[in-house]
């Protein structure tokens, strides 16, 4: 079974551009991304601190999609088709990592909130052993979506399926337009409980600020560029959408329709979470310096 014959493929020119150009940023970014988590595990001050436990799951979470992105870019240029089971392993990772940004983006937003709203029982809370267990639940939640929907894909398929080939798109694998419709469904669910998260915590965190204090001031910038880092997450699931919908208005340009917006919502996306730790966070800041330029002195 192949149904990789519904997609084109580019001239090799124009191949080898979208590669290159794809790899340069989408390295860039995994670097910069990597340098930052060896900021985190090269300085202990930020294992205690259920902030920084939190925001480095963030950006372990976004090198993981990027990396994913591009094996999955480069090699649909390179081989065009993937074998169906290793197809599927990497869509059940994409799938649960791309679910992963938001409920973590909740959780992050629920820790200011408790930080500048109930500070004397901030530590009592928000304790390094739950924050972990924050994160196991976000993964477990993560993987609840797609697994139910890997059975049924084993259930329903004879056993050729798993060893032919095809172009390696969740539409192209998960055929059952039940399976469409559950997935549907989880994401509005996972995003109303995630957007009601945020809405919450910025709005007590706006009450707290007007007594003037700086850390709730700061608290509730923060929480909204959770929300705009939302905002850009929710943009993968208007991916087909967009895709479609632009395909049917300009039919002789679907390939570059769909590299265009699967950079926009792949990969710009990635760049927010550096900004909003790795250079606006003072103390991360401080470190990043001492990592990326060791002759420079670092506060301790």
């Amino acid at each position: 079974m192949n149904l990789s014959s519904t997609v084109g493929r580019d001239p090799r020119h124009i191949a080898i551009t979208k590669n290159v150009f794809t790899v340069v940023v989408s390295v860039s970014i995994i670097l910069f991304n990597s340098a930052l988590v060896h900021t985190f595990r090269n300085h202990q001050v930020f294992f205690t601190n259920p902030r920084y436990i939190l925001y480095i799951h963030l950006v372990v979470n976004d090198i993981i999609m990027l990396a994913l992105f591009l094996v999955l870019q480069v090699i649909s240029y390179v081989v065009f088709t993937l074998n169906v089971s290793f197809c599927i392993v990497l869509l059940i990772i994409a799938v649960s990592s791309n679910l992963n940004n938001p409920l973590t983006l909740a959780a992050m937003a629920l820790e200011c909130y408790l930080a500048v709203c109930f500070p004397l029982r901030y530590s009592q809370v928000c304790t390094v052993r739950r924050t972990y267990l924050v994160m196991g639940a976000v993964w477990f939640l993560s993987m609840l979506t797609i697994l139910p929907d890997v059975f049924v894909l084993v259930a329903t398929n004879p056993t050729e399926f798993f060893s032919s080939s095809l172009f390696c798109l969740w539409a192209n694998v998960f055929t059952d337009p039940a399976l469409a419709k559950k997935k549907e469904v989880s994401n509005i669910a996972y995003l109303v409980i995630v957007w009601l998260s945020i809405f919450y915590a910025y709005f007590r965190i706006l009450f707290a600020a007007q007594a003037a204090s700086a850390n709730a001031r700061k608290a509730r910038k923060t929480v909204l560029l959770h929300g705009f880092q939302l905002l850009l997450c929710m943009l993968s699931y208007v991916h087909s959408i967009s895709i479609q919908g632009l395909s049917s208005l300009f039919p002789n340009d679907v390939l570059a329709i769909r590299y265009v917006i699967s950079v926009l919502i792949q990969i710009l996306p990635r760049l927010i979470s550096p900004v909003v730790y790795g250079l606006r966070d003072k103390m991360f800041r401080e470190y990043l310096q001492k990592t990326l330029l060791p002759s420079r002195k670092t506060k301790p």
